[in-house]
């Protein structure tokens, strides 16, 4: 279970890095998933979500994430914003890394 007041960093414009558990084949492993918080939905209810997006190799790759699922296994805080003005940052996906550290400040 994901700490309370994690989950309330966990909020638009915030750097974070998500393990998770992943099965290949009969072993399981953790993996990491690096990167901007682009919306939180539902608020903190059981079925609420958020999803990160993050660049690799060109390609802007997202992926929704359930608060409350058991295959997260720990969420770390890189980075979170001082003041962001919209609940959610979808105008990120159409500009370059330089111009979203200009908006995000």
């Amino acid at each position: 279970m994901i700490d309370v007041k994690i989950l309330e960093k966990i909020k638009p414009g915030a750097k974070i890095r998500v393990f998770e558990k992943i099965k290949e084949g009969d072993k399981e492993r953790v993996a990491s998933f690096e990167g901007l918080v682009i919306a939180r939905k539902h608020g903190s209810e059981s079925g609420a979500t958020f999803i990160v997006r993050r660049v690799v190799a060109g390609v802007g790759v997202e992926r929704i994430f359930p608060i409350y699922s058991p295959r997260i296994t720990q969420i770390k805080i890189i980075d979170s914003p001082k003041k962001v003005h919209r609940s959610k940052l979808y105008f990120v996906r159409k500009l370059s890394s330089k111009k979203l550290r200009e908006k995000l400040g």
